[in-house]
């Protein structure tokens, strides 16, 4: 991922973090390469991590995490929960 890329990511996490934190399921949002089924893609993305994957249709609209952001891709990844060890 170049620079520019970088900052870019960087800039829009930093601002929607909080907001997407504050949706159910979502333990962590980071920025790196998208997946495309269990392989990374060679796309530079914001990741939402999510402890698990719900099917779209069981959501609420305002708990539906957006694929865009500012022109940024957004990539959902099941992550499981986290600890602190």
């Amino acid at each position: 991922m170049d620079e520019e890329t970088r900052n870019k990511l960087t800039d829009v996490q930093a601002r929607y973090a909080q907001v997407l934190m504050e949706k159910p399921n979502v333990v962590g949002v980071g920025i790196g390469l998208a997946k495309e089924g269990d392989d990374n893609s060679s796309e530079a993305a914001l990741i939402v991590m999510v402890e698990k994957k719900v099917p779209l249709e069981e959501l609420a609209l305002e708990d539906v995490i957006p694929r865009m952001i500012e022109g940024v891709r957004v990539d959902v990844q099941e992550t499981g929960g986290f600890e602190a060890l």
